[in-house]
């Protein structure tokens, strides 16, 4: 269980933080439900709390993980399928995982794979989305601001 305060991460949308824990009534019955800010998305969001382990809702990394980050980032190119509807749906699951490193990779490839050829307007969304999540959980691991997270990733890739 989490605590007002803590920072989090929801896959998919990013790192946030815990601002209250309210009980609301869902079918009848009271359920409490976490209410995290995410301000990289601009969004507030409720989640169920005896729902979030199975959301994949966690803690931020720690500071010291932040290397592991950056290796990734720089690792080489993974081989991707080359239908584009295919390597995309390969890409959402694996951010759905909402595990920091598999995000990682993804925000590499995709980086990479549009330095070469454009790619198509919903990987890019998709690559939108994915540095918001990584450089989102950075801010937080890491103290830095929005800028400094976005350099941190592009220098590295």
């Amino acid at each position: 269980m989490f605590n007002v305060g803590d920072n989090i991460v929801y896959p998919m949308y990013g790192a946030g933080i815990i601002t209250d824990i309210v009980v609301r009534d869902f079918l009848g019955e009271p359920r409490s439900y976490y209410c995290v800010s995410l301000p990289y998305c601009k969004m507030e969001v409720s989640v169920p709390v005896d729902n979030s382990a199975n959301l994949g809702v966690r803690d931020v990394i720690d500071q010291t993980r932040i290397c592991e980050v950056l290796e990734v980032l720089g690792m080489e190119t993974e081989p991707m399928c080359s239908n584009w509807n295919k390597r995309y749906r390969e890409n959402m699951e694996r951010l759905q995982t909402g595990d920091i490193l598999t995000v990682a990779s993804v925000v590499r490839n995709l980086v990479r794979n549009d330095r070469l050829k454009p790619l198509s307007t919903g990987e890019k969304k998709l690559l939108g989305t994915a540095k918001q999540i990584l450089e989102s959980e950075l801010i937080y691991a890491g103290g830095y601001t929005l800028e400094e997270a976005d350099e941190l990733v592009e220098s590295h890739i």
